[in-house]
């Protein structure tokens, strides 16, 4: 019935919402004679404030027009190369005809992004940031709301299928990227690929801020899988999609819970956020009101994850720990890291991550035993937090340049 409950209030406060916003321009646009009156700069900040806070939001488009190249500025074309029930696989397509790079040969990427909440679009400056050295391929993970019952159910496993098949349709030549949430089963998949001597092996695998193994400085996110048992998360935040959907009945970790937990994690720096945001728009200063708007037209936009997938990601990876013990099975097979001997191994940890403990990606290397030393790298971004790995200045200065070179050393 939540579920249910959530989408009537949403309903419910669609009008209020609008007429919020209709308010905001009225007090703000220079032409409305409301915007002359005294305290209309207030009073239009607290209608956006008011919109913003009690919006709907939909999914963000990547709209990544153009990239530059040597000097050369190349426009990009998105495309659907491959689509599943769950997911679509995106290219982001340079149109080199007419530049003076036409025949350029880039290593291929595979950006595998995190099926935990927020839509892919998250990775929106990681695409920006690859695209000048790299054809970049990316993992668009689909609302399952939006997907059929008839479509059958959505677990681990599938995930893990998915991401082999992207990476035999790429191509032996490809380097994996995976972040966050995706470490798990990208090396899972990768490692199978490796025992049954499969021939399109990719060149790489980079590991970002991922679970590989939890017990490693153990995090609020760890400690909030471990402390509650298995049956709390089944019967907690479970819930059947409402009939205005086209997923109509299927089991979901829905969207607004998780967003809710996403807020419950650092509620006052949240809080503070919009206090700020106000007193921008109160003051007139475009650019941080902007920048507040763009993120959190991001960081609000989440969707309903397959219960499944979800149930599966918490007992095998966060309670089991059944990849680092070496017990995970997957279509019957176990999971072997130790076979991969051809693939170069990269990770990435934040030195300020708080989502992911300091040495929960790095235990990749221990566990991939059978890649030679010199395969090998690790490294720590100084200074940055969890999202400060894949997005923002950090990510665009230290951290995209270190992938760049891991990835063109081992071509």
């Amino acid at each position: 019935m939540l579920y249910q409950l959530h989408e009537m209030q949403r309903s419910l406060l669609t009008p209020m919402m609008q007429w919020a916003d209709a308010s905001a321009k009225l007090f703000s646009n220079p032409v409305s004679p409301f915007a002359h009156t005294p305290f209309a700069q207030r009073i239009a900040a607290g209608y956006e404030l008011m919109y913003r806070l009690g919006k709907d939001y939909e999914k963000p488009a990547f709209d990544i027009k153009d990239t530059v190249i040597d000097g050369n500025t190349v426009a990009i074309v998105e495309q659907v190369v491959d689509t599943k029930p769950f997911c679509r696989l995106l290219h982001f397509k340079k149109d080199l005809a007419e530049a003076a790079i036409a025949g350029l040969n880039q290593p291929t990427v595979l950006l595998v992004a995190p099926l935990s909440g927020h839509h892919s679009t998250l990775l929106r400056d990681t695409v920006r940031g690859l695209l000048p050295k790299h054809d970049v391929f990316i993992t668009d993970w689909t609302d399952a709301r939006m997907v059929p019952a008839a479509s059958g159910p959505f677990h681990l496993d599938d995930y893990i299928f998915y991401v082999q098949d992207f990476i035999r349709d790429l191509g032996p030549e490809v380097h994996v990227i995976s972040v966050c949430q995706p470490t798990v089963p990208v090396l899972a998949a990768i490692s199978l690929m490796a025992t049954n001597k499969d021939p399109k092996l990719p060149k790489t695998m980079t590991m970002m801020g991922g679970p590989i193994d939890p017990r490693k400085s153990p995090t609020a996110v760890n400690d909030l899988a471990t402390e509650k048992p298995f049956s709390w998360f089944e019967n907690t935040v479970i819930y059947a999609v409402p009939s205005n959907f086209p997923g109509f009945g299927r089991k979901v970790y829905p969207g607004f819970l998780q967003h809710a937990g996403f807020i419950a994690m650092n509620p006052g720096r949240h809080a503070q956020s919009h206090r700020e945001f106000y007193q921008h728009l109160v003051r007139g200063d475009d650019e941080p009101a902007e920048s507040h708007r763009q993120f959190y037209n991001e960081y609000n936009a989440v969707l309903d994850m397959p219960a499944e997938y979800y149930l599966d990601t918490i007992k095998t990876v966060f309670q089991d720990f059944s990849l680092p013990r070496g017990t995970w099975e997957v279509g019957g097979q176990l999971v072997r890291p130790q076979d991969i001997t051809t693939v170069a191994l990269l990770t990435v940890e934040g030195e300020l991550d708080d989502i992911s403990g300091a040495g929960q990606t790095q235990a990749a290397h221990e566990l991939c035993s059978g890649i030679p030393a010199d395969m090998q790298q690790d490294f720590v971004a100084p200074g940055a937090g969890h999202y400060g790995i894949f997005s923002g200045r950090r990510w665009r200065e230290v951290v995209c340049p270190k992938i760049t070179e891991f990835i063109a050393q081992h071509r």
